[in-house]
C-alpha cells in the first residue's frame, strides 16, 4: 500500500478508509436497488439468507488471518529494538573496564551510531529503502577499536570478549530490524479481504432487496465492520512508518544527546 496513506495522522486516515468503504457501499446498494426495481427482486429474494453468516465468517477469517501477521511484524519489531538496545547497554557497561580515553572513544561510537541510527536509518526504513548489506561507519570502528585495545588482565579480556559479543548482537538485531521494516500486507492480500466484504454487502443488498431501509441499514452496520477492521490493520501494517510506528526510543535512552541534531 502506497506510503502517502501509512503517513496520515490515524483520524485523515480513518476518514479515507470510512470514506472509500461507503461510497462502495452507496454503489453496491445503488446497483442492486435499480436491479430490484427493474425484475431482478424475485431472484434476488431467492437467495438464502443462510449464506450471510458464511460469507461474514469467511471475511473474520480473513481479517484475523492478516492481523495475526500485522501484531507479529509489530512485536518482532519491538523485540529486535529492545534486543538492539540491550546490546549496547552492554557494550556501554563492559567500556568501563577501560577508564579514561578508551571508554570515552568507545561512548562516541555508540552515540555516533544511536544518533545515525534515529536521525538517518530510521527514516529510510519508513520508506523500505535502508540498506541491508551495509555495515554502520561507527559500529565498524568500535569494533576495530575494541578490538585493538590492550587487555591487561583476565577482567579486561573478559570485557573484551563481552563488548565483541556485543556488538556482533548489535549488527544482528539491525539485520532482523531492517528485515522487519520489509513487511507489509501485500496487494493480493487487500485484493482477497475486499473482494469478501464485496461479496458479503452484495448478499446483505439482495437478501434485502425488498426492504431497502432494512438494506441500508444492514449495509452501513457490516460496512463500518469492515472499514474499523481494514483501519485497525493499516495503522499497523508497517512498522517503522506512521503515526503508531515503533520509535527508536528505546535506543536515545542510551544516548540521549544522539537524537539531538547538531
Amino acid at each position: 500500500m502506497s506510503d502517502w496513506l501509512h503517513n496520515l495522522p490515524v483520524l485523515w486516515m480513518a476518514l479515507v478508509i470510512f470514506g472509500f468503504t461507503y461510497v462502495l457501499t452507496a454503489l453496491i446498494y445503488a446497483i442492486v436497488a435499480r436491479l430490484a426495481a427493474n425484475g431482478w427482486g424475485k431472484s434476488f429474494k431467492s437467495i438464502s439468507v443462510g449464506m450471510l453468516p458464511s460469507l461474514g465468517i469467511i471475511f473474520g477469517l480473513f481479517v484475523a488471518f492478516t492481523a495475526a501477521q500485522v501484531w507479529g511484524d509489530s512485536d518482532r519489531a519491538t523485540a529486535t529494538i529492545s534486543r538492539e538496545a540491550s546490546a549496547l547497554r552492554s557494550a556501554l557497561e563492559f567500556g568501563a573496564s577501560f577508564p579514561g580515553d578508551a571508554e570515552n572513544r568507545l561512548h562516541g561510537f555508540v552515540r555516533d551510531y544511536v544518533k545515525e541510527t534515529a536521525q538517518v536509518e530510521w527514516p529510510l526504513m519508513a520508506h523500505q529503502n535502508a540498506p541491508l548489506g551495509t555495515t554502520p561507519r561507527a559500529l565498524e570502528q568500535a569494533l576495530q577499536f575494541v578490538l585493538s585495545l590492550p587487555a591487561d588482565g583476565p577482567g579486561q579480556q573478559t570485557a573484551q570478549h563481552e563488548i565483541t559479543n556485543a556488538f556482533e548482537t548489535v549488527l544482528d538485531a539491525r539485520r532482523q530490524r531492517i528485515i522487519v521494516s520489509l513487511a507489509e500486507v501485500n496487494l493480493v492480500k487487500w485484493i482477497c479481504l475486499y473482494l469478501q466484504a464485496v461479496s458479503v454487502l452484495l448478499a446483505i443488498a439482495m437478501v434485502h432487496s425488498d426492504d431497502r431501509r432494512a438494506s441500508l441499514i444492514a449495509l452501513t452496520l457490516f460496512a463500518t465492520g469492515v472499514a474499523a477492521s481494514v483501519l485497525l490493520i493499516v495503522a499497523h501494517d508497517r512498522p517503522f512508518i506512521g503515526q503508531l510506528s515503533v520509535k527508536p526510543d528505546l535506543l536515545l535512552q542510551i544516548i540521549p544527546d544522539a537524537g539531538v541534531a547538531r
